[in-house]
């Protein structure tokens, strides 16, 4: 017996481009560095849009490449409305703008509006102002406790650890969820709402198709005037819409007015949110009222088991239909260990919330993981990926396999989570390490000044040069799968077929493209159909352990 999950028809006009849309995440920093300054640049992604064309994507989602002191990665922003000296100009932005769409590639930018860099104007304005002076208003200014207001106003933790609140010398102290250079934006502010969608609309008008939105679950916060509740009480709050600090059901007021700005344009601008909220409150991040879209990372979160899965892809259909967007499905990004080394390590305990933290902990041995199952693996999630109805969000270097570069030395790392949770987090390096292009080099291609991060020597035989001339390669994978996928992209409907085992999950979409993934390591007789692609061997009929495959009947 088969049961149907079905959604609104899948359009390919250009307002809708984006339902079910292969989006390539560049990292700018580490993807292609043209000038020879060891930090990849935006002529560096220009110089590779021929092989973004390669791969068969339709869009590229960029990370910020503002003017930035890199406290964050480039998540601390000095200016929302230039680029970053270090990697081009608003020349050459428009100039890789123009290429990416004569080659038929979209262009999504990351906005960063929870907070800005402590460098921003605003915030030197703000410091150099007194006390209840609209320029404070701008940011969450609180006076400190104690006689002189020495101490702080909160016992509050940050996201990358430490106090949440660091004092400007006055009695006043500031609020930065994240680092201490990345102080909170006041959303209650009206200048602060105007200037957002300012910015909106001048990359709009410079071309660009959509906003990729930072932390857009925290721009609303609540605070009393008066006493705050401790940290404690933060954590205990109710994530019913009211909490104080994250997920505020008045964010959508926010979102409402972006959505005005988007529909200025045609096609209208798009926008998804990444929203580290509760699975049930996702939707409304997603209505057509609001962002259109958002992040879901449940599979990313998930171990490579055939139940999780299925139980992730039908809830999240669910919640699409219900808000009326497409769901998107991601494996990797810049904040997380790489799948091909998730799906290579042992099972998590029960203690172990992010899949690699531990590994990551006792210093990323390469020799630790199961690096040739953790591949078969990741690929056969990928693909499973790309069969289902929505879009599916690809992270660069993992059409490559790339693994986690997780034995960086001390002395190199630059994340801000490393330097402020010693002994617990080793940040997000391993991810970021500029991806190989070439056998040899200096940098394996990424440019002629060596690398930002340090890259290991196995990077040699996963480069592009290698895998290019590879037939079976991961890369030569995606670039079939994706080429597929754009010819197969239905409307969104998946039904389940009944496979008679556990491990085993297949569905078929309604011009009868049928997916079929093994999760365990015994072989399963395929259904009858043209065999289209596997990413694992297939033989006799028979698809070998841990492996996808499509067919068409």
């Amino acid at each position: 017996m088969t049961d149907t999950l079905v959604q609104s028809a899948a359009s390919t006009d250009a307002e809708t481009w984006w339902r079910q849309a292969s989006v390539y995440q560049v990292y700018p920093r580490s993807f292609a560095d043209a000038d020879g300054d060891g930090i990849g640049d935006l002529r560096g992604v220009t110089s590779r849009v021929p092989y973004l064309a390669s791969l068969g994507i339709e869009a590229v989602w960029l990370s910020p490449f503002y003017p930035s002191a890199l406290a964050d990665g480039g998540y601390d922003v000095d200016d929302y409305r230039d680029v970053d000296p270090r990697l081009g100009t608003l020349a050459d932005f428009d100039e890789m703008v123009e290429a990416l769409h004569g080659a038929g590639i979209r262009v999504i930018v990351d906005i960063v509006p929870n907070h800005t860099s402590d460098r921003h104007e605003w915030f030197q304005e703000a410091l150099a102002s007194p006390k209840g002076s609209p320029a404070r208003d701008r940011y969450v200014f609180r006076d400190g406790t104690g006689p002189s207001g020495e101490q702080a106003p909160a016992d509050w933790v940050s996201i990358f650890g430490g106090p949440a609140w660091t004092a400007v010398g006055d009695g006043q102290w500031y609020l930065h969820n994240f680092a201490k250079e990345q102080p909170d934006l006041n959303w209650a502010n009206r200048e602060v709402r105007d200037d957002f969608l300012h910015t909106l609309r001048f990359w709009s008008d410079r071309g660009v198709d959509g906003f990729r939105i930072d932390v857009a679950h925290g721009l609303a916060k609540d605070l009393p005037e008066g006493t705050l509740p401790t940290w404690a009480e933060v954590l205990a709050a109710p994530k019913d819409g009211s909490h104080i600090l994250w997920d505020r059901d008045d964010v959508h007021e926010i979102y409402a007015e972006w959505r005005t700005v988007f529909e200025e344009y045609t096609p209208a601008r798009t926008a998804v949110a990444e929203a580290w909220v509760a699975a049930d409150r996702r939707a409304r991040y997603a209505s057509a009222e609001g962002l259109g879209q958002a992040f879901n990372f449940d599979l990313l979160e998930a171990d490579f088991d055939a139940q999780q899965f299925r139980t992730i892809i039908e809830f999240n259909l669910g919640l699409a239909e219900q808000s009326g967007s497409s769901t998107t499905w991601v494996f990797s990004n810049h904040d997380v260990v790489r799948h091909a080394t998730r799906y290579a390590l042992p099972a998590r305990d029960g203690d172990e919330q992010k899949q690699g933290a531990a590994w990551l902990l006792a210093g990323g041995d390469q020799a630790a993981l199961d690096r040739a199952l953790g591949l078969r693996r990741a690929r056969a999630a990928t693909l499973l990926e790309l069969a289902l109805p929505g879009s599916a969000y690809l992270y660069q270097g993992e059409e490559l396999g790339l693994h986690e570069v997780g034995d960086i030395d001390d002395a190199d790392r630059q994340d801000p989570a490393f330097f402020r949770n010693p002994g617990i987090d080793v940040g997000r390096d391993g991810c970021r390490v500029p991806i190989p292009w070439t056998r040899t080099g200096e940098s394996f291609g990424f440019g002629e000044g060596g690398s930002h991060l340090p890259q290991p020597a196995w990077f040699a035989d996963s480069s592009v040069e290698a895998e290019d001339a590879d037939p079976d390669s991961t890369l030569n994978l995606y670039r079939k799968a994706l080429g597929l996928r754009g010819q197969l992209q239905t409307e969104e409907h998946l039904e389940w077929l009944e496979t008679g085992r556990d491990d085993v999950l297949a569905f078929r979409r309604p011009n009868g493209w049928t997916s079929v993934t093994v999760f365990g390591d015994e072989p399963y007789a395929l259904p009858a159909g043209e065999l289209l692609l596997a990413s694992a061997p297939v033989a006799d009929g028979a698809l070998s352990g841990v492996g996808t495959a499509w067919l068409r009947s």
